[in-house]
């Protein structure tokens, strides 16, 4: 019921899918029926949504947010069939922008599985809210460079098997089950399955610290399999 809800991955998948151009229309700026102004955080999504699409490839005119009333339904036909002729105008998905058609739905899965990472990194800016009378300062929130340093800079987590105790507390936390390991055995964290959102950074009991984040540099291997097998420390006597 509200454009807050629609989430950077929902206008992501649209595109993964094949949809040549994603309307999202939400009530008035500064009419909002809940205390949450999802309109606003919508309007913000949707800009850093536009600069991704640009890093990607393409036109981040296929992408738009317009606001009204439920009660303006000339408006929103307006808008609708506005939008329909731009869509029409660039064309199918992709072949404006010269990219093929894998190679697009590539890049956009690689975007879409670092999509909670990007709002880890992203949530100060993604949070504000400004006054409709200063819209221009969403224009400014996300610039070219800063969603180049987004993409150079995801991290990977890696489980220290010397550190690890087996606690289990990041395997349970991890949202992406990404995370192996039985009771007694060093965990560990597959790439692959990965969505790096630092979770299990964040979980991992300080008095442990066996998760690392690393950035710019080659996650080591885990342990094989029979290694993996925990050696407690032997208690100190009094």
């Amino acid at each position: 019921m509200c454009s807050g809800r629609v989430d950077l991955k929902f206008i992501l998948k649209a595109f993964f899918n094949g949809s040549d151009g994603v309307l999202i229309a939400g009530c008035r700026l500064g009419e909002c029926n809940y205390v949450t102004q999802g309109n606003f955080h919508a309007l913000n999504m949707v800009k850093l949504c536009k600069k991704i699409l640009e890093h990607v490839g393409l036109n981040p005119e296929r992408l738009s947010i317009n606001f009204m009333s439920s009660a303006e339904g000339i408006l929103f036909a307006r808008t609708v069939t506005d939008f329909s002729n731009k869509i029409k105008e660039l064309g199918p998905l992709g072949e404006q922008e010269g990219i093929d058609r894998n190679e697009l739905k590539t890049k956009l899965a690689e975007v879409i599985k670092l999509v909670p990472y990007i709002k880890v990194a992203e949530r100060e800016k993604l949070s504000l809210v400004y006054d409709k009378d200063e819209l221009e300062k969403y224009d400014q929130l996300y610039t070219n460079e800063d969603i180049e340093n987004l993409f150079a800079n995801v991290p990977s987590y890696y489980i220290d098997p010397e550190k690890c105790q087996a606690c289990g507390t990041c395997r349970r936390k991890c949202p992406a089950e990404a995370i192996t390991g039985d009771k007694g055995l060093v965990h560990v964290i597959d790439q692959d399955k990965c969505i790096k959102c630092g979770t299990c950074f964040e979980s991992c009991p300080p008095r442990f610290g066996a998760v690392t984040k690393i950035v710019g540099e080659p996650v080591p291997p885990p342990p094989p399999e029979d290694k993996r097998k925990i050696k407690k420390k032997a208690k100190k006597q009094s």
